[in-house]
């Protein structure tokens, strides 16, 4: 597994405290958006489509921090837009740090090589890079001749430097393993630490709405990618929970729980989740708990949820799984090792 056993050791600890206080919502991972801003366009992106007015509003740094500080949970991950263009991430980032959070902050790359000085490492400090696919399709993917290549260059010089790094790989009905496998196998070399992948989500206002996996394309995908996997003993170290890998290749299944990872931006505590960008937002995290009406959502419950089996719904309701029982806990302990063996 790309997860490190000091990070496990911290998110399990903290797992541990919520189970025994009873608590059966709580955050695990807030989605800190701090500008919607991007030097991207992808067509499978829903974010990014709004007003100028918008995109040039971003995060204040105290802002960010006291988000952090309202919602508790013990990782914080910044996506965007692009969380490089913010004037002020890298104080962002410390002062997440400070407050003892593991960080990842999600990025295409394009900006980091020229912004790595701005970053020390720290081992509660991660760059999950944007690689939706090997070579051309990855720029086919953004929208960008010449991207893959960049990331490639930017990554290698952040694990000189000593920075983690993961990727992430958001899946289309356009992806074949082959090209997936190739990506894995290219990632996997340079050195990277752990490999996140999920399916896209269907964002109404996304550009191109054809390429979007079903639930049963899903389900297919997911179980060819693995079995090849399995097949070709790769040794992709995936940083999903392997539970969450299981609801993928639909050997599990699993109810949405959003509030696992709450998102907060430039409107405020977004309803339900990072996905759905229609839905309402609330000033506290306090009222986002109390006042969602989560029990409408999810798959059966909303037709937006139909198909959805995205990591930001899905991983939490997985990674709580696999702390719920002793018996539980020694099954992912299980699929973890065997994961690592590939």
């Amino acid at each position: 597994m790309g997860v490190p056993a000091h990070q496990a050791y911290h998110i399990g600890k903290y797992l541990l405290k919520q189970r025994i206080l009873g608590r059966k919502r709580y955050p695990l991972n807030l989605m800190l958006e701090p500008l919607f801003r991007c030097n991207l366009a992808c067509p499978g992106c829903g974010k990014i489509q709004f007003p100028d007015e918008i995109l040039k509003k971003h995060l204040s740094v105290d802002a960010a921090l006291n988000a952090a500080t309202e919602c508790g949970a013990p990782m914080v991950t910044i996506p965007g837009g692009e969380p490089l263009i913010h004037p002020e991430i890298e104080k962002m980032v410390e002062g997440l740090l400070k407050q003892k959070r593991y960080v990842i902050v999600c990025t295409n790359a394009l900006l980091l090589e020229r912004n790595l000085k701005k970053f020390k490492p720290n081992k509660r400090l991660t760059f999950s890079i944007h690689m939706d696919g090997y070579g051309e399709h990855h720029d086919k993917c953004v929208d960008r001749e010449g991207t893959y290549d960049i990331a490639v260059k930017a990554i290698q010089s952040a694990i000189a430097q000593g920075h983690r790094v993961i990727t992430n790989t958001t899946v289309f009905d356009t992806h074949d393993i082959e090209n997936l496998a190739k990506l894995f196998d290219h990632m996997m070399e340079l050195g990277v630490e752990g490999l996140t992948i999920s399916p896209g989500f269907s964002y109404e206002k996304a550009p191109d709405q054809d390429h979007f996996l079903n639930r049963q394309k899903t389900h297919n995908l997911f179980k060819k990618l693995l079995d090849y996997k399995r097949e070709h003993n790769k040794k992709w170290d995936f940083s999903n929970s392997p539970f969450y890998l299981d609801f993928l290749e639909g050997k599990r299944d699993y109810e949405c729980t959003p509030w696992g990872m709450p998102t907060y931006n430039i409107f405020g505590w977004q309803k339900p989740c990072y996905l759905l960008t229609n839905e309402g937002y609330a000033k506290t995290f306090a009222e986002y708990m109390k006042d969602t009406a989560f029990e409408e959502y999810g798959t059966g419950r909303n037709p937006k949820c139909a198909n959805c089996m995205t990591h930001c719904g899905y991983e939490p309701t997985a990674v709580s799984e696999g702390m719920s029982s002793i018996p539980k806990m020694i099954e992912l302990g299980r699929a973890q090792a065997a994961a690592s063996r590939g």
